[in-house]
């Protein structure tokens, strides 16, 4: 029976880890090592000026006060008694797509779980203000997904992006192997004042444009395609590095 890692970034309450959990128990051996709390966009942040504290809440359900790396790290490194087959990262509430996978604890709790050696792969969920999500479509792909890849294996290095609209799973036109949207956030920073008068400012929020290629992440979820797009852990610019190595010799 394969053992398979849950973590997610939005913390062990929420919603869509519980459907991702419940989804890989019909597989194999599950265990889910998660946040304490709430640990959207920390990025790949590790946790390394305090000590963590590990509490067990269940058989296989364990919180970290930390990030979702610092959940990866402790998970393999202390608290399973065998190295996972597969990580699932998610059911994120709100998608990781374009530029938003850079800040995304989600999407890296897969890339720590990918540094490990282990197949790893990020889900996330489209969220619309007042709409419910349905996280049982997702739940279902990621299912199929995990038992696919459990048979099939993945390319060293890379990990999966996986970003699934927000529909019925009737209304799910397909999957779309994708590459990396663009997207930016315009007037994102707001201005606030304390009670005092004194000027804050607050992260988030502002209106997202994106680019419209047919062949993106965004473009996929837009029509009600699954995206799936594969990230690899080389961050090298192979193009800029052939460019420099021919053209900057003064630099030498």
């Amino acid at each position: 029976m394969p053992t398979i890692l849950v973590t997610n970034d939005d913390g062990i309450s929420s919603e869509g880890i519980v459907a991702l959990y419940m989804a890989m128990r019909e597989i194999g051996d599950t265990f889910i090592v998660a946040p304490d709390r709430e640990k959207s966009a920390v990025g790949h942040a590790l946790t390394m000026h305090r000590p963590l504290k590990v509490e067990k809440l269940n058989e296989n359900i364990y919180t970290v006060n930390g990030t979702p790396t610092d959940c990866v790290v402790v998970a393999v490194e202390k608290l399973l008694d065998r190295r996972p087959d597969i990580l699932i990262s998610g059911i994120n509430r709100g998608a990781n797509l374009g530029d938003d996978i850079t800040y995304s604890g989600t999407v890296s709790a897969a890339i720590e779980g990918t540094m490990f050696g282990i197949p790893s792969v990020a889900i996330s969920m489209v969220y619309e203000e007042g709409r419910p999500i349905r996280f049982k479509t997702a739940a279902s792909f990621a299912r199929r997904l995990v038992r696919f890849l459990l048979e099939h294996s993945m390319p060293a290095d890379t990990l999966l992006n996986v970003n699934v609209p927000n529909v019925e799973e009737e209304e799910i036109k397909g999957v779309k192997f994708t590459r990396q949207g663009k997207r930016v956030y315009d007037n994102a920073i707001c201005e606030t004042f304390d009670p005092w008068g004194r000027k804050h400012y607050w992260i988030g929020g502002g209106t997202p444009t994106w680019s419209s290629e047919d062949d993106t992440d965004i473009t996929a979820v837009t029509k009600n395609y699954i995206s799936i797009t594969p990230l690899h852990l080389d961050l090298t610019n192979y193009d800029a590095l052939g460019y420099i190595t021919r053209y900057w010799q003064d630099l030498r």
